[in-house]
């Protein structure tokens, strides 16, 4: 019962387990659970397709009553979902969840692996999904991981023999783990990663399944569970004041961009798992018949006579009394015969002994980044707060020089600062970006440096050892150089350290649409990454568009200072495509990059470096109506597209939706889950539709059926449905060729429907009221056509549009028959 005693640093543990960016400070009661891991050995892969598809009830079960090692290996980084928290997609979209899958690690206390393949969208079969990954790559990683992970069991989030049932990613990636398990004991199969980490044959492996699977719970309850295991997984663990339910909804609570936030749940819960390959375990246990002791290891024995009888024996109340015996088997555990269990064993018995001395070591630098082989200032932080006689006898690069040797005590309770110099060196990679955007990949797959792939995020470039040494053990303690500095609202606050360019430049204006002839002025801007730097600017071009001036000099004082240049850009006559990139000039290199921030509270400060470029389209494009007003759903870009082509665009608060406040309009847009995503549309359909009856045009983006908050979003019964069109270069035919949408002010003809990326749109209509009329028809391949992706319905003297059709990717993408099309979606009555 002594155990609750600790209950009171729930709270503690909690904020430190979600913490986005500062290390973590473990309470006694998580210095015991981390105990009861470091005397597990054994390990545990879950795999699926994206972030926010792993089952975190069953991942934190694995890591927190069970103890096992816990990954999960995401197929993709889900960079073709939608945005629920910003304008971000794709590249961007995928650095998020990516973090957001490392945060909800963070929580659940499981590591994270990913593969080189793209979230290229939404695909029906996993056939369509082996078109755009190159699923000889992708098995290679997915092999790769296994052999160097070395998982006892792997557990399938999805069923690999029901094509077509599910999202084709779902399906592929079942299908890549159960091909995975057969070869990666072969040491001919996928060789480089068999030289690299051995060969390895998991125990057995699981399909994770679930009622869902079988299409309801009665079917589920009917169903044959001979192949079966079934595990509890709605524990209490008092030593951290916790259900495993509860820490599984926190950590699905952090896939905020897709809006999983999760409810804690407390009480009885089953998981049931298939097996699928390997003999069905006994009495329910996952790793039955695996020995998961020290006397797994060679030489292990003796570490578990000293390390075991330390949960029997912990103290709350002082934790640092088992830091003796903690040091004891630190030389046992770093001669381990197995490299891979010595390093897994000695990462977690090194943290322990800090934790346990109650030592806190930091490095910070003095800015939050710095250029490649740049000096910068570090100040070192060393205390001891427990015990033990501890001295600090140097801190080193990771390549082993020396930074500073005065080796010191450090007495009770009294904090060592100093500072030291760090030159960043040639690092690979040479910047901090996210790796898999380093080069340019395909549609399907990232291109990744090889020592790379598979690592969930670029790891930190800049690191420092401390050699700390107890009483006569020297024990190495690698730590990130990090930044940090204090808000007067939020406190401490942590960021990565990044090294980025001396330079960089973008252009603001992402998609350059040419309506005319007439010459525009496009804005360049140039980011000092340094102190003092100057040099040249230049504007690249495709054929036939002419840039004026070639070049113009810039000269920036100060790191982080912005300067703006304007450049006259002059379109072709006829239509035209290309792209306007930046190229600067400086100190004797160039560079071709812009930076991007990510900066949300719930996921680390992220610095991304994109190719710094601009589409550029010049098109035949005609319009009616000025004035847009723009209610804004779940985030896109569209109204940044419609400035593009001329409109003035206003944003309307849905508070503040009336016939007053509509009637200056010309048309209303909706923006994308508006109806999903907005309480207030709730209230507001009647105004919108006495808008729309006095003359006015609606334009209602896609929405799904599930989570409205109102069935009555038109004038006219509409039922939303999840009909999808997954290719983008599907046939499209027209429907309503006289139809004034297709016709007026601009011909919409098959070549506007060529160029379009990832989809054609999603979530269509299926049941309609007469008054509607279907304008398009679609269907991807051995489907039934779709007659729903766009609707127009007269109601009163006005419009009212409905469409699924994806313009929020069309439009920001610079796709000219996007453009054209809704130019007159919005002019139609004009």
């Amino acid at each position: 019962m002594h155990k609750l005693v600790f209950l009171r640093f729930l709270l503690l543990f909690i904020t430190v387990s979600i913490s986005a960016q500062a290390p973590k400070k473990p309470t006694a009661s998580e210095i015991y659970h981390n105990l009861q891991k470091l005397n597990f050995i054994g390990s545990a892969l879950y795999i699926a397709a994206h972030p926010d598809d792993e089952n975190t009830r069953l991942i934190s079960y694995l890591v927190n009553d069970v103890h096992a090692n816990t990954a999960y290996l995401s197929i993709t980084r889900g960079d073709g979902g939608q945005n629920l928290i910003g304008p971000e997609l794709r590249e961007l979209l995928g650095v998020i969840r990516t973090q957001e899958l490392l945060a909800a690690r963070k929580t659940d206390g499981g590591e994270q692996f990913f593969t080189r393949a793209n979230d290229f969208g939404y695909s029906k079969n996993p056939e369509e999904t082996f078109e755009f990954w190159t699923k000889n790559e992708v098995l290679s990683d997915v092999v790769m991981t296994i052999r160097k992970f070395k998982p006892d069991i792997i557990v399938n989030r999805f069923d690999h023999r029901s094509p077509g049932s599910t999202h084709g990613h779902h399906t592929a990636s079942a299908m890549l783990s159960v091909e995975a398990f057969d070869v990666v004991g072969d040491a001919s199969k996928f060789t480089k990663s068999a030289e690299n980490f051995g060969v390895w044959k998991p125990k057995r492996l699981f399909f994770n399944t679930s009622w869902w699977f079988y299409g309801s719970q009665e079917k589920f309850e009917k169903a044959d569970k001979t192949n079966h295991v079934s595990v509890e997984t709605g524990n209490f663990f008092p030593a951290l004041g916790l259900s495993n339910g509860e820490i599984a909804s926190l950590s699905r609570s952090m896939h905020k961009s897709q809006g999983f936030g999760s409810t804690g749940s407390r009480g009885s819960e089953t998981e049931y798992l298939e097996i699928l390959k390997g003999s069905k375990p006994a009495d329910n246990n996952l790793f039955e018949s695996i020995n998961t002791s020290w006397t797994r290891l060679e030489g292990g024995e003796k570490i578990g006579e000293i390390l075991n009888p330390l949960e029997e024996n912990f103290s709350f109340k002082d934790p640092s009394q088992m830091l003796p015996q903690l040091l004891k088997a630190y030389p046992l555990v770093s001669n381990l015969k197995d490299a891979h269990w010595r390093n897994i064993k000695l990462k977690q018995l090194k943290q322990l002994i800090l934790d346990c001395g109650g030592i806190f070591i930091e490095a910070v630098a003095e800015k939050n980044a710095i250029n490649p082989n740049e000096d910068f200032k570090v100040n070192i932080e060393a205390i001891n707060r427990g015990d033990g006689i501890v001295s600090i006898q140097s801190v080193k690069n990771t390549k082993g020089k020396t930074l500073w040797d005065t080796a010191e005590n450090l007495p009770f309770n009294e904090k060592k600062n100093f500072e030291i110099t760090v030159n960043s060196g040639n690092n690979t990679p040479l910047y901090s970006s996210p790796y898999w955007l380093n080069e340019k990949g395909s549609v399907g797959m990232y291109a990744a440096p090889e020592a790379l792939i598979g690592l969930p995020e670029t790891p930190a470039l800049e690191k420092v050892v401390f050699e700390l040494q107890f009483e006569n053990i020297t024990v190495p303690f690698t730590k990130n150089v990090i930044y940090k500095y204090n808000d007067p609202v939020k406190g401490e606050v942590y960021r990565p350290l990044e090294v980025l360019p001396e330079v960089t430049a973008s252009l603001p204006e992402k998609v350059l649409i040419f309506a005319s002839n007439e010459p525009e002025d496009v804005s360049v801007i140039v980011r000092a990454g340094k102190d003092a730097i100057s040099g040249n600017v230049r504007l690249q071009h495709p054929d036939g568009w002419i840039v004026e001036p070639l070049q113009q000099s810039f000269q920036l004082t100060r790191a982080g200072e912005t300067k703006t240049f304007k450049f006259k850009v002059t379109p072709p006559q006829g239509q035209s495509e290309g792209y306007l990139k930046t190229n600067v000039l400086a100190e004797g290199k160039t560079f071709n990059k812009e930076l991007a921030v990510i900066d949300y509270e719930h996921i680390p400060y992220q610095s991304v470096l994109l190719p710094s470029e601009a589409k550029v389209a010049k098109i035949d494009i005609q319009k009616k109506g000025e004035n847009i007003g723009y209610i804004n759903g779940a985030g896109d870009a569209i109204p940044e597209s419609l400035k593009q082509i001329g409109y003035s665009v206003s944003t309307i608060d849905p508070l503040n939706i009336s016939a007053e406040n509509l009637q200056p309009f010309d048309a209303i847009v909706i923006g994308i889950r508006a109806y999903n995503t907005v309480p207030e549309l709730a209230f507001a359909q009647t105004a919108l539709n006495n808008y729309v009856e006095n003359g006015g045009t609606i334009v209602v983006q896609y929405n799904t059926s599930r989570g409205l908050v109102s069935e009555s979003f038109a004038p006219y019964s509409l039922q939303l449905s999840r009909d999808r069109v997954t290719d983008e270069f599907s046939e499209v035919e027209i429907l309503a060729p006289e139809n004034p949408l297709l016709n007026t002010p601009n011909k919409i003809t098959q070549k506007d429907f060529e160029g379009w990326v990832q989809e054609r749109g999603l979530y269509f209509p299926d049941k309609w009221a007469k008054e509607f009329t279907p304008i398009l028809g679609m269907n991807d391949t051995g489907e039934v056509q779709t007659k729903g992706s766009l609707l127009v319905a007269k109601y009163g003297k006005g419009y009212y549009i409905y469409t699924g059709l994806s313009f929020f990717r069309e439009l920001p993408a610079g796709v000219p028959g996007a453009y054209r099309l809704f130019a007159n979606l919005l002019s139609i009555g004009k």
